[in-house]
Formats: C-alpha cells, structure tokens, sequence
C-alpha cells in the first residue's frame, strides 16, 4: 500500500447469471487454488437449493443474508502509554461486506456432511431468517465493541 496516494478500488464484472456484480465478488471469496468454475458451480447451485427451498428469488435471499451478517461495529487494537486497548470503531461498508462474506463462507465450510453447496444453502437461508453461525458471529463482534465502549475516546 503506498503512503501518500490512494489505492484505487478495482471494478468487478458481474457474473454470468445473475448480471449481479455482489454475486461476482462471493464467486472469487469462494474460488480456491483458482478454480473458478467450480466456485461458479457451488454458488449457482446453492442459490437454486435456496430458491427451491423458500421458494424466493434467490438474489434477494442472498442479499438479505449478508445484509444480516454485516458488522456495523467492530473493535481494533490500539496501543497507548504501554497498554493495548480494544477501541470499538465503525466498520465502512465495503469491508462490512467483505466480512459478511468470508463470514458465511467460513462457518458454510464449516457446517458438517453433505456437499458444499448444500452447506452454502443451508447457512445462506439461516443468516437471510437471522440465525445460525454467522449471525452470531456478527452479535459477538458487536457485544464486544459494546463492552469497550469506555475506550471509545482513544479512536483516531
């Protein structure tokens, strides 16, 4: 990252599908080893088992799932006089996002049996309704930015 000029954000084309440049970004979270059409594969069919299940549009299931999963707060380490305090700051959008996403990845992977795109499903439709994994992971990290509040005022 340079110092002085700002790094300039990388316009991603949407996917093929959808025309959806969100479903584009969760695609390459997903890839691994540069295995795209197998990232493409375990998305797609995820969001037909989503649409099969709820009978939803799937983009819509999708996009409320990582709304839900989004941190609004989160806490980063500062150091000051010889002590570390976690100080809670606000978490930009993109990043919110980001996170939101390797969230629901991680704890997909995470879930057990049946194939990947099953588990996608299946945490994709559990985040959308407001529970599971990931939704928990987002209320810690906001419990956790609420309990050190106090330190608010060392943000910078």
């Amino acid at each position: 990252m340079p110092r002085r000029a700002r790094v300039l954000k990388r316009q991603i084309p949407p996917d093929p599908r959808y025309g959806n440049a969100t479903v584009a970004i969760f695609i390459n979270k997903i890839m691994s080893d540069g295995r795209k059409a197998t990232a493409e594969r375990i998305v797609y069919d995820a969001l037909d088992l989503v649409n099969k299940q709820l009978s939803k549009e799937p983009l819509e299931v999708l996009e409320q799932a990582l709304k839900n999963a989004t941190p609004l707060l989160r806490v980063k380490s500062r150091r000051v006089g010889g002590a570390t305090y976690q100080v809670p700051v606000e978490v930009e959008a993109a990043r919110g996002l980001s996170l939101a996403m390797r969230w629901l990845i991680s704890y997909a992977r995470a879930r057990s049996g049946k194939s990947m795109a099953e588990k996608l499903a299946a945490e994709i439709v559990d985040a959308s309704q407001g529970q599971g994994a990931t939704i928990k992971k987002r209320q810690d990290t906001h419990k956790m930015a609420d309990a050190n509040k106090a330190f608010a005022h060392y943000r910078w």
